[in-house]
């Protein structure tokens, strides 16, 4: 049998963490079987009515951006560290750690083996390209401006083409600014930015996050709805542990959606976070989506995820690949 990864452990690269808080000094180990020191944190209370918190390890354990909103980044003392098994947080903060509520934190290692990367640039006004190191061209990218209130710009090559954006802090569905990544798409070397003051301001300060599909591990794609409660089937090549997802062609302005198998041990995966407002996690019976061994099928008609006539576009991580580098084919869920 072929092999269809080349990377046989995603928790290497990728993990997901649930915990309560406990109002002071917690140290939060992953409970994977292997060790990784996270680049990026997205953390979000579940059950509490409050922001998604992004950190990241290029601009350092003290500064937070959080997706739901346009606000300028924010100093922290709250999350202290990138630890070399997990993170660790120092407060009683009901946003971050408080006995009274459920977490969740998505977390990611920085790798080319593994199609992410992080950039940090300082704007200029012109027409630019940016170098980024995933040794391919990046397939999905989202910036954001750090020193003062603008929109997260999404781009992707599951999208029309990169004249167009959405924003991952609102509903809005895809629309054109050819000056965020001024129309261009990303190369193997270089990402391009255009003049809008959200992706390139003079002396602006911004982050970029930068993914790619790695065949096993992760890919971003789209699927089109038909309106039928036998919903399109998405082939990953793999079994997912993790959906980002958002309708991008009509008006109605759909929300963004995150799915996991930690929150979700079986299926339907219905209970979700919505990465563009604050709302405490929800479990939703339209939003009934099933993991499979090699990728994920959708089972309701409802507009935000099955509707003919509109497009949806997909970022998955794996929880293990349908066939190891050896040619080994994993269980199937």
């Amino acid at each position: 049998m072929a092999a269809y990864t080349t990377i046989d452990d995603p928790e290497l690269y990728f993990q997901i963490k649930l915990w309560t808080g406990n109002d002071g000094s917690n140290a939060l180990t992953f409970d994977g079987s292997e060790n990784m020191q996270p680049d990026l944190v997205w953390l979000k209370p579940r059950t509490r009515t409050d922001n998604h918190r992004l950190m990241d390890s290029v601009r350092g354990a003290g500064k937070m951006l959080p997706s739901n909103g346009d606000g300028a980044e924010e100093s922290l003392s709250e999350f202290v560290s990138f630890d070399t098994n997990g993170f660790t947080l120092n407060t009683s903060d009901a946003g971050y750690n408080s006995s009274s509520y459920n977490y969740v934190a998505w977390c990611l290692k920085e790798s080319a083996t593994a199609g992410f990367d992080i950039v940090s640039y300082t704007g200029n006004a012109t027409n630019r390209t940016i170098s980024h190191s995933l040794s391919s061209a990046a397939e999905f990218l989202i910036i954001r401006r750090r020193d003062t209130g603008n929109d997260w710009r999404t781009g992707s090559n599951a999208l029309t083409n990169w004249v167009k954006h959405i924003n991952l802090n609102t509903t809005a569905a895809e629309s054109d600014l050819a000056t965020a990544f001024n129309s261009t798409a990303p190369t193997s070397s270089v990402f391009s930015v255009g003049t809008s003051v959200s992706v390139n301001a003079s002396s602006g300060t911004y982050i970029a996050y930068l993914f790619r599909s790695v065949q096993g591990f992760s890919k971003i794609t789209k699927y089109a709805g038909n309106s039928n409660d036998n919903g399109p089937y998405i082939h990953l090549g793999f079994s997912p542990s993790f959906l980002l997802f958002k309708e991008f062609t009509s008006g109605t302005n759909d929300s963004w959606y995150i799915i996991d198998n930690k929150r979700n041990t079986y299926n339907p995966r219905n209970k979700n976070l919505r990465p563009n407002n604050t709302d405490a996690e929800q479990e939703a019976s339209w939003l009934n989506i099933d993991f499979l061994a090699n990728g994920f099928k959708v089972n309701d008609d409802d507009a935000a995820i099955n509707e003919s006539g509109r497009e949806y576009v997909v970022l998955a991580f794996a929880e293990a690949p349908f066939v190891t580098s050896s040619g080994v084919a994993c269980n199937a869920k």
